[in-house]
């Protein structure tokens, strides 16, 4: 098991409950719908998590908003929200030109820029000066923008969570990209990285997902490793669980990845997937991802000609997506890198034997049960999944095996009463 794993605290809900009076938190998200990827989820289940744990959570999001359970109060700073738009250009009302976050979103995005973080900062200043809302601590869930900041110079005690640094996501994509004119856009895209730096530079307290994710944060902001704390993030296994009731798919194998993000790595497992359909006809591929029409991948599908044995699947419920991974023969996480790495902790969380690169922190979640592969290697992609194919017994035993790893260290539980224990140690430094 890796040495890396965070320790099971011994404290129960109830002890933690009584020694400490609840605390009032709001979290924060630019952006925070469970299907705009990890943060979204990251929000949803942290939050029900403290809730469950005695604390009252607020959010204040800007759209595509969060689901959230019963008891926690979602306070919406609308935005434009133009990724959502058919035809962004023509979202443009003369009612925005009074507005300088309206029109400045839509100018950057018009340019080819991404403004949500730094227009989601400006309307959270504005909210907080006329509302005045009183919180025992405000935890930032990657808005890294100058509104979070304020409210830290404003006396406010402030966490703010990074998952990954986004310059590993621009360096990649500029990697991948095919031409001048590619890279251009992806620099200009990424712009928002400046604002980002000279946040994290003003931040006091900060937290990670991984340890990976510790140092590479650390590398890409030039600040001290020893500066950042490390809670992991959690998955919930009531929910990703394995379904008894549900036979597996022979020859079906899943990934959660989007499709045209190169940081995902499908293009390594489509690659794989050609190698094996000569000899394993049968083989079908599951992707829990949109498939853009003239995108990357679309084409490199048609290249390969494994259209046959794919199938894309976007915007199911959760229970939806539960029962894709119990008909799953076998799960791949084909990440080039991941922060932390949740699709990999969901299957196992389901009992579904995994495959999974070394990208980032993915061994620290996966540990020894499940299959490593390295990064970028589509020939050792398929190797692995020849391999579990052919040993029913090994997939059986990494099924229990990763389930009662993800049980013992990466629930949500555990994520909560270690969140709690740094509020408080931020709370109290604060009014030392």
């Amino acid at each position: 098991m890796s040495n890396n794993a965070p320790k099971e605290p011994t404290d129960s809900v109830a002890a933690v409950s009584k020694m400490k009076r609840p605390l009032k938190i709001c979290l924060l998200g630019y952006r925070s719908n469970p299907y705009s990827g990890g943060q979204g989820i990251y929000i949803r289940y942290l939050s029900k998590a403290l809730v469950d744990a005695g604390h009252e959570v607020d959010i204040i999001s800007g759209p595509p908003y969060p689901q959230l359970d019963d008891g926690i109060k979602l306070i919406k700073l609308p935005s434009l929200n133009l990724y959502e738009k058919k035809h962004f250009i023509l979202a443009l009302r003369p009612r925005h030109l009074l507005s300088f976050s309206d029109f400045f979103e839509w100018f950057a995005m018009a340019s080819g820029g991404f403004a949500e973080p730094y227009t989601f900062g400006r309307r959270l200043k504005k909210y907080f000066a006329e509302n005045n809302p009183q919180y025992d601590i405000v935890h930032d869930n990657q808005s890294l923008c100058y509104g979070v900041l304020s409210l830290q110079q404003s006396g406010i005690p402030l966490l703010t969570t990074i998952h990954h640094p986004i310059t590993s996501d621009r360096d990649i994509a500029l990697a991948n990209a095919k031409n001048i004119r590619a890279k251009l856009f992806i620099k200009r895209w990424h712009s928002f990285i400046r604002m980002q730096k000279k946040v994290v530079a003003g931040l006091k307290h900060i937290v990670t997902v991984s340890e990976v994710s510790r140092q590479d944060i650390a590398q890409a902001f030039q600040i001290p490793a020893n500066n950042m704390h490390v809670v992991h993030n959690g998955i919930d296994m009531d929910v990703f669980r394995p379904m008894a009731n549900v036979t597996r798919i022979p020859y079906r194998i899943m990934a959660t990845a989007s499709a045209d993000q190169p940081l995902k790595g499908l293009q390594y497992l489509l690659r794989a997937i050609a190698q094996l359909t000569p000899d394993i006809p049968e083989i079908q591929l599951v992707v829990l991802g949109k498939l853009k029409a003239n995108g990357e991948t679309a084409k490199l599908v048609k290249t390969l000609k494994i259209e046959p044995h794919l199938t894309f699947v976007s915007g199911i419920e959760t229970e939806a997506v539960v029962k894709l991974y119990a008909e799953a023969s076998i799960v791949v996480v084909p990440s080039v890198y991941e922060g932390f790495g949740l699709p990999a902790g969901e299957a196992m969380a389901c009992g579904v034997p995994v495959i999974s690169t070394d990208g980032g922190a993915l061994p620290e979640v996966v540990g020894d049960c499940g299959v490593t592969v390295p990064v970028r290697d589509a020939q050792a992609i398929a190797a692995a999944i020849t391999d579990l194919l052919q040993h029913p017994e090994k997939r059986q035993t990494l099924s229990v095996r990763g389930r009662e790893r993800i049980l013992k260290l990466f629930s949500w539980r555990v994520a909560a009463l270690d969140m709690v224990k740094l509020y408080e140690s931020i709370i109290a430094q604060q009014k030392e």
